[in-house]
């Protein structure tokens, strides 16, 4: 990134940037999507630095409660990444590994669901769903460390079981682990006992998903987000 963002900047006779963080820092605002308990502590940061929590976004709820209300049992989400990086094994894996448990898998596939497989008869598998209609009923979600499902779970006070696959989902379940709101799992240690196990314990962890959720209502959301750019923007009154 730096070496396009320098090659730019450069040709615009702006000041060179040395790392990534210099460069996010010039702004005189930065809002970041993430609060207390589940984010570090950062005595560094300036005031200029203001955490708001999880953003909440959810499409349509259309087509979905008919066959949401058939089912009895706790619910325990699985998902996986809307941008390919061959993580399709993961509900596989934990339709496996969770189907001699009292719960129902609601598995979705954002990629498409993979030709032949083998669905539990406590499993429904979806390409697309809303997935603040299924965490409402959720005594877990099983993701692959993606920053938005992740936070969207702990938003609602679910565990989770976190198996990160690359990018920034490692730092994501890092911190999963740091806050007890749920349990890590790496993609390459991936098993269906070893992650039976790892959502079983998650599911024990409830009290630190819901510390997570406090912290993140405490932060105001997208509408102290809001406010905070305002009063950048607009003078206020004499």
């Amino acid at each position: 990134m730096l070496g396009s963002l320098g090659a730019i900047r450069r040709e615009a006779g702006a000041r060179a940037v040395g790392t990534a963080d210099d460069f996010l820092r010039r702004a005189p605002l930065m809002l970041v999507a993430t609060a207390r308990p589940f984010e570090y502590l950062h005595p560094d940061w300036p005031d200029s630095v203001q955490l708001i929590g999880a953003c909440d976004f959810d499409p349509g709820r259309d087509g979905v409660s008919g066959w949401l209300n058939e089912i009895e049992r706790p619910i325990v989400m699985v998902s996986t990444s809307s941008e390919a990086q061959n993580d399709d094994a993961l509900p596989i894996v934990a339709m496996q590994a969770l189907a001699d448990e009292p719960i129902h898998v609601v598995a979705t596939f954002p990629g498409g669901v993979p030709d032949d497989i083998t669905v539990p008869a406590n499993a429904t598998v979806a390409d697309f769903v809303p997935h603040s209609l299924i965490l409402e009923r959720s005594v877990c979600a099983i993701t692959h460390g993606g920053m938005g499902v992740t936070q969207k779970a702990l938003a609602r006070g679910v565990p989770v079981c976190v198996v990160p696959h690359g990018r920034d989902q490692f730092e994501v379940a890092r911190r999963v682990e740091v806050a007890r709101c749920g349990t890590r799992l790496p993609a390459r240690r991936l098993t269906s006992t070893r992650l039976k196990h790892a959502v079983l314990q998650a599911m024990s962890m409830t009290a630190g998903a819901r510390l997570v959720a406090d912290g993140f209502r405490a932060s105001g959301g997208v509408a102290r987000g809001a406010d905070l750019i305002e009063r950048r923007l607009v003078p206020s009154p004499s």
